[in-house]
Parts: structure tokens; sequence; C-alpha cells
């Protein structure tokens, strides 16, 4: 998991901008609920009034109001307010602008103005609570000082101080003891009311509320919209850049491999490690900075938001997270190890449907298509399998997560039911609720639904960073030597021993000679003799374990690679093309030369005729691997290829196989021409190939069992002999 979120840091700039942008989506997402909470509550229920406190009431109300207060919370209320006869058909008091950019005393006198704005509004509409209350007073009084329009407040101005007192006193020890809502909202009414009177239009003040609710809804809707277009776009070029800067790297990393790195990686594993591998990574780091970074985010500020709407429904949240991380963890206990697998399965599949097709001929050939069948079946039954168990069991996330959600929906409206029926919170309070603890459950949910990609996507940047990390054996030395320039191809063996890593016995042993410019050193032996490892050491596709050898003077393990490669024409023995056309193959290791170079590289390598009978001629298209010509056109276009590259020291490696012998023949006679003033070295089977060689090297099971001319070694050196008397007759010797 760590490689995900360490391919995705190397964008950080990128990454801070989207977290910036999450941040405000999320501020976006989380205010919409509250204002549909405001809606249902104030625009709908209150009439488009928020205040617990009027911020004009006629002169009237407020003589009845100070009737509920004590003489110093009277004093209070009144300095907060200025008289008003202009603004209103009759005279008001007006809520000074000090006064209501105090938070401080606007809560002071909301929590004074409470009790007698319930109270006066319970006076005027007659309820049961007051009129009990309304015949305790009466009861109170003399008969004859009583009466039948004489209301509550009349007795209330006729009481004296001190008992009007202790009446205000118990009054508010009553309402203390009802839930806030409850105040709350008689305040509200009681607001309204006085408006009312004043000749305030209600519907209007309602409208005006709603209208200015609604457009700061659709402002919010939209902010979150382009933040949202935003985070998208980000992500998508972040993943994007990923995953090209992971091929990029994969690839300068496979590039310089030496043939041991490509013995433990298999080529169809560094394919799908290069191609469908990053592409999970690169899809999966999208995912991460569009979903994963957002839901906690997201989860963080509801729990914030849901905390300041009721507090005594948070449980609800701990239970959804608790059921839905259980849910999560039994999940990835039955699936991670089949997650593990799936890659390694996708491996096998390439692997034998690269050798199949690769193999094709061979395979009719033999008729063995029905066991090839049945070795692909196998294979793509055990990646169908695996995929199959790990779809089925993240099939039962979703159905569980949604009877989770509805179960928490269902709770919430139980719960928020019987705290509406209490008086403990509003209607649009439990909406709110409602939408907060689905937005948090989303954001877990989400995470979850990602997590049937995450594992997979977890072990590809497992497997990418197992390639970048890989340790190569053929490495440039940090202070590289450069070549001496009085030395021109001057090869020499000294002593070099070589065996493959992890091998106990040498491959190759004591080998020592010196090929030199202008001579064709020749290497012959029995299949299995190391004639090719001998000639791999030499550009350093594998370095020798002793002994050490030297270019122009200089080990060749103490210069780049680049500087030795650029020296040698290399042709192997499996001669390979690129896609393209012929111009471009030839040209390959010389793209800076000339057509007539070319031309010159063509017709030493014998390919003028075939390349001139095409219709396009230099032109013609070559196909992958070069398989629209023959074995022999391909060797001799490999052999152009290192011709035109015109290096010091050309290597052979058995690449005249394919060539019949008068080819063959002319071939070479035209090759040492042309290369008068370089070194060859030639692998060769047959000894036609190489009796007229300056040097020939006899190969025995890896050491050197001769080394002279065919004629010496025709005298002593009895392998050589073998081998020639099994090629050629005595007339040819002789």
């Amino acid at each position: 998991m760590k490689n995900l979120f360490k391919y995705a840091s190397e964008h950080w700039k990128a990454l801070l901008a989207i977290v910036a942008i999450l941040i405000v989506q999320a501020y976006c997402d989380l205010s919409l609920p509250a204002y549909t909470s405001d809606i249902v509550n104030v625009g709908i229920q209150q009439g488009g009034v928020e205040d617990h406190i009027p911020d004009a009431i006629s002169a009237e109300d407020m003589e009845t109001l100070l009737l509920f207060t004590s003489e110093k919370d009277g004093k209070t209320v009144l300095s907060a307010y200025e008289k008003d006869d202009k603004t209103y058909e009759e005279q008001a008091y007006v809520l000074k602008d000090t006064v209501k950019e105090d938070t401080d005393r606007t809560e002071k006198l909301s929590g004074i103005l409470a009790a007698p704005m319930m109270m006066a509004a319970g006076f005027e509409s007659g309820s049961d609570m007051t009129a009990d209350i309304e015949e305790q007073l009466k009861a109170q009084l003399p008969p004859e000082m009583i009466s039948e329009d004489m209301t509550v407040l009349d007795i209330l101005k006729m009481m004296p101080q001190e008992q009007k007192q202790a009446f205000v006193s118990e009054i508010e020890k009553k309402t203390e003891e009802l839930p806030d809502t409850i105040t709350e909202q008689a305040a509200v009414n009681y607001v309204k009311e006085a408006y009312a009177d004043l000749g305030i239009d209600m519907d209007e003040l309602q409208f005006r509320y709603l209208f200015s609710t609604g457009a700061k809804m659709i402002g919010l809707a939209f902010l979150g919209m382009v933040a949202s277009v935003l985070v998208g776009f980000l992500a998508s070029r972040v993943g994007a850049a990923a995953g090209r800067d992971l091929r990029g790297r994969v690839f300068k990393k496979v590039v310089g491999y030496s043939s041991n790195e490509f013995d433990h990686f298999s080529t169809a594993s560094l394919i799908t490690r290069s191609t469908n591998d990053i592409q999970q990574v690169q899809f999966i780091i999208v995912m991460l900075l569009r979903i994963v970074l957002y839901a906690p985010i997201l989860a963080i500020g509801g729990i914030v938001q849901v905390f300041q709407t009721n507090v005594s429904m948070s449980w609800i949240i701990g239970l959804a997270v608790v059921l839905i991380a259980l849910v999560v963890l039994v999940l990835f206990a039955v699936a991670m190890p089949k997650f593990k697998s799936l890659q390694k399965l996708v491996d096998k599949v390439n692997l034998v449907m690269r050798e199949i097709l690769t193999g094709l001929p061979v395979i009719r050939a033999f008729s063995t298509e029905k066991h090839e069948e049945k070795r692909f079946d196998k294979a793509n039954m055990d990646l169908m399998k695996t995929n199959l168990f790990v779809n089925r069991a993240m099939t039962f996330m979703m159905p569980i997560m949604m009877l989770i959600m509805n179960g928490i929906s269902v709770l919430i409206m139980w719960s928020g039911a019987k705290g509406i029926n209490d008086g403990q919170m509003q209607v649009g309070d439990m909406m709110a609720f409602i939408q907060y603890t689905m937005q948090i459950i989303m954001g877990f949910l989400m995470i979850c639904m990602l997590s049937v990609m995450l594992p997979r996507a977890a072990v590809a940047a497992d497997r990418v960073d197992e390639v970048l990390s890989s340790r190569t054996v053929i490495h440039d030395p940090k202070t590289p030597k450069k070549f001496e320039e009085k030395q021109k191809g001057v090869l020499t063996f000294d002593h070099v021993s070589f065996k493959y890593p992890g091998a106990d016995e040498n491959v190759l042993e004591d080998i020592t000679f010196t090929a030199k410019p202008g001579e064709t050193t020749a290497i012959i032996g029995s299949t299995g003799s190391g004639k090719s490892t001998l000639v791999n050491l030499i550009p350093r596709f594998y370095d020798v374990t002793d002994g050490s050898i030297r270019l122009d003077g200089t080990d060749i393990r103490e210069v780049t690679q680049h500087d030795l490669r650029d020296k040698l024409g290399y042709v192997p023995q499996k001669g390979l093309l690129f896609s393209g056309d012929i111009a471009s193959n030839i040209m390959f290791g010389n793209p800076e030369g000339g057509g007539q170079e070319m031309k010159e590289a063509a017709q030493i390598a014998q390919a003028t005729e075939f390349i001139e009978a095409k219709p396009n001629k230099y032109e013609s298209p070559i196909s992958q691997g070069g398989s629209n010509v023959s074995g022999g056109q391909k060797q001799r276009l490999s052999i152009a290829r290192a011709i035109a590259k015109r290096p010091e020291v050309f290597i052979f490696d058995d690449s005249f196989s394919a060539l019949d012998f008068k080819t063959d023949s002319t071939l070479r006679k035209a090759l040492k021409a042309h290369t008068k003033d370089a070194t060859t070295i030639i692998v060769a089977q047959r000894i036609s190939t190489i009796l007229n060689a300056d040097k020939i090297i006899v190969l025995d099971d890896g050491h050197m069992a001769g080394i002279g001319t065919h004629k010496e070694l025709m005298k002593n050196c009895e392998v050589y002999r073998q081998i020639a008397m099994s090629q050629l007759s005595e007339e040819e010797l002789a």
C-alpha cells in the first residue's frame, strides 16, 4: 500500500491543490443539509423569522414583556432598544445596531426575554397553563377588585413589586425545566406576532428568507460542482503523469538489465508489470485522490456538524462506522489472499499465450494443438476461478452496506421522531441529521467500494516496485575511464573465467587470447562448449567472474556501457529486426549516416539483391521481429546493420548459419575487405566459415582446447581435427 502513496506523493504540489479543493467541496456538501434544515425550521415553520428576540417591537408589546421581567432585567432590556416614532404606524422600540453586533448582549437578552415572551404569547392565546395561572392570580385578589373584562396583564399591573417579582421568579423556574427547542419556538412565535402587530408583511419576509437561503444553496451546489470537476481534472493529470513516469522508469530500468535480470524476470512478467500493473496503479491513484482523500474530510466534517445538530443521536454514527468496519475486515480477510495471486495468474496466462503464439509453427508441425489448448485452458480457468471468487465475495458488500444504510435511516427516524415529540429537536434538524449521517456513511462506503480494487492495485504497485528496486549486476563505474586513443580495436582476454549467478561450476575456465585489428578471430567448438557465452562477455551482457577483458588497453568494467558498446558491432545468433522499414533497420546503429553508407552495408552483407527486388526497395516495411522476411534475409540485414555502424570490433555470433555456401563465401570475402582496420570475432559451427581465419580458438567444455590457424590446429588439436573431419572430406581438408 505504501508504494501507491509513494508514487502519488511524487506529485505533491498537485496533491496539496487537490486537498485544498476537496476541503472546499466538503464545505459545500456539508453546508447544504444545514441550509435544508433552516428552510424547514425557519423558512416554513417560523415563517422566515430567525430571531429569538425582536428587532422591532411596539411600545404596547414592550410594556407587556416588561411585566414579566424583574426591575433590573427590565432596565437591561430597555437599554438595548431605542424608541422609533417614524418607521412604523405606531410607536415602537428598535434594537440598537451596537447590540445586534454584540453576540454576548444578544444572548443575554434572549435569556432574559425567553420566559416573558413565552408567557405573553401564552396569555394572549389562552393556553391551559396560562388559564390556570390566571385563575390562581384572580383567587388572590378581593372579589370587589375583579371585573369580567380584567386580564392577567391588568392583574400584574395592580400587583405590588415584591409579589410580582416572586411570580416572575416562579415562572422562570418553570420555563427553565422546559426543553430549549420549546422556549426557542415560543420566542420565535412571539416575534412573529410582534412583527405582525407593527404591520410588517410576513409573507414578504418569508419569501425573502426562502429566496436568499435557496440562492445560497444554489451557489454552494455550483461551487461544489466546480470543485468536483477541478479535483477530477487534477487527479486524472496526476494519475496519468504517475503512469507515464512509472512506465518510463520501468522501461529505463529494464533496458539497463543484464541477462541475469532477464533470467529472474520472465519476459511475459515484465510486459504485464509494464502495462497491466502500471495501469492498475494509475487508475487507483485517481480513485485515491478523488475518493480516499475526500472520504475522511467529509466524514470528519460530517461528525462535527452532527455534534452541532444533535449530540443525543451521535451514538448512531458510531454504530454505523463499527458495522461498516466489521464488514470490510471480514471481506478483506477472505479476499486479500486471492488478490495477491491474481496478478501472478495474469502473468501465467500471458506466458502461455506468448509461448503458443511464438511457437505456433512448431505446435502445428507436431500436432500438439490439443495439448496447448488444455495448457491454456488450465491457466485461463485458474484466473477465471480466482476472479469469480473475489467478485462473489465482493458482491456481498453492496447489499450489506445498503442494509446498514437503510437500517441507520430507520433508526434515526425512530429516535428523531421521539425527540421531536418530546420537544428536544425540530423536523429540520432531523432531516439535517439524516443527511449528515448518510454523508458520513457514504464516505466510508466509497472507501469500501474502492477496497475492491485497492488490494489488487497494491499488489500491482509492489510488483512494479520490485522491478524498480531490483539491483542490476552490470552497472557503470562511479568514476568511469576513457579508452586509450593510441590503440584501436585491440581486444584481450586475460585468464577469463565465468560462471552464471547461482551456479556451482564455471562455464568458461582460464580463457586467454588477444584479437587485433585487421585480423579475424574465430571461435569454434561443440554445442554447449561456451562459444556464445564467451562473446556475450564482450558487450558486458554478463561480467567475468575471474580475470579481465580489455579493449584498447582498458578493462571494459572501468568504462561506461555506452562507450564500450559504441565501439562494438554485434550480430546475435538469432537475427532480430524491428518494425519499420529496411532502411531504419540497417541504419539502426548509425541514424546519422547517409544513403550511401546504407547501400554499401547492404551490398557487403549480400542483401542488395532481394532489397532491390522489392517494389519499395529500402522503404519496404519490416514486420515486428522480421516475420515478413526469411531467415537468411533476416541474418543479412542484421549483418548490414552492424557494418553500417562502422565499429572497431565486429562480433558475429554464429551469424552465417542461415546462409548458403555461396552467399556465405561471397559475404566473408566482401567483409574481409571492409573490415581490414577492424577486429573481427566470428562464432561458427561450420569449419568452412572459418578456414581462412587468422586465429581460431577451439573450446571444449569451457576450456581452450587449442588456438592457431586451421593448419596448425589440424596438426596439434585433436578436438578441432575431429570437428573438421566430421564436416569436411579429406579432399576438402587437403
